[in-house]
């Protein structure tokens, strides 16, 4: 399927991976995994969309189709490795490009729907940020009766303040300080709490059932892991470029799980863009022209956004 692309988010790994974070990159790269446009052309064999429809791309486009984790819909676990869609060799030996451009083509089974009720800025980053933080708020059973704590609130970290409050959890905040406080009460927080305070951490002790921790840096995994009560779990999405460490005692204290979580497979996207049209939930987006990417960058690393920035791409023409 041929894209128009009318929106890309930007997320942190744009960054990440521009600046070689992640190790060597196939420059020159086209960023951007956070796609919303519209079908421009499909080939013969596509029935899923036509041509005019809103659709949406996230951060895989391939995977082999076949292994057990793609026929039980985890295709981002492909066991022969799902195909990112950008810096990463195709599975026709293409390097994949991404979302700061006019158009892209990808595999129709990778194409999403954009259903009506979210303007197009506000869904691009549902495709990355969205399905990061709704993957695990599902598969731990974030909703009624439950406690969850969510680190930090930035691009990922306000999208699952929205989704853990539409499931029906009792979220609470955690950020190294109270100045997006009133942000995250008026987003669906319960509570928020800064970090920074030692009194915090045994104000917290045991409460929570589930951490959804969102930084892309170095975190004490021990003291987030005394936040949890028994059978508690903390789940790292952020991916930052340095090992992490952890004491066996904080997880065999509780009988506490630590865990990572990796985007959702393609049916599990589609249900959190329906799910986000039915609760009325988007991004907090600041739309920016092309010419503003690189000072976009500068701000995300400086946490100056609220809360993800999305180019327009008709700025490119």
């Amino acid at each position: 399927m041929l894209i128009a692309i009318t929106h890309a988010g930007i997320c942190h790994s744009d960054i990440h991976t521009v600046n070689g974070d992640w190790g060597p990159q196939p420059f020159p790269v086209v960023p951007g995994h956070e796609i919303v446009g519209t079908v421009a052309e499909v080939g013969p064999d596509v029935t899923t969309h036509r041509v005019g429809d809103r659709v949406g791309v996230g951060c895989m486009v391939n995977s082999c189709g076949h292994c057990a984790n793609c026929r039980a819909g985890d295709e981002q676990y492909c066991l022969e490795g799902m195909v990112g869609t950008y810096a990463v060799t195709d599975r026709d030996g293409s390097s994949t490009q991404g979302g700061y451009s006019t158009h892209v083509v990808v595999d129709a089974g990778f194409v999403l729907r954009v259903p009506e009720g979210i303007d197009s800025a506000s869904a691009a980053p549902l495709l990355c940020a969205g399905i990061t933080t709704f993957s695990p708020l599902r598969r731990w059973g974030a909703g009624p009766g439950k406690k969850v704590a969510l680190v930090v609130l930035g691009g990922l970290g306000h999208m699952a303040v929205k989704l853990a409050h539409a499931l029906g959890a009792e979220v609470t905040v955690l950020s190294q300080s109270l100045k997006k406080q009133e942000d995250g009460l008026r987003l669906g927080a319960d509570a928020y709490f800064a970090t920074s305070d030692p009194d915090t951490f045994s104000e917290l002790a045991g409460r929570f059932d589930l951490i959804v921790n969102t930084v892309s840096a170095v975190i004490d995994v021990d003291a987030y892991l005394s936040l949890l009560a028994v059978d508690g779990a903390l789940v790292n999405v952020g991916a930052p470029a340095e090992p992490l460490s952890l004491n066996a005692m904080s997880l065999i204290g509780g009988r506490r799980t630590y865990a990572g979580s990796m985007i959702g497979g393609v049916a599990e996207t589609q249900e959190m863009l329906d799910f986000c049209a039915a609760h009325g939930i988007g991004a907090e987006v600041e739309v920016i022209p092309a010419d503003q990417v690189n000072e976009a960058y500068e701000r995300v690393l400086a946490s100056d956004v609220r809360y993800r920035f999305v180019i327009d791409t008709a700025t490119l023409a």
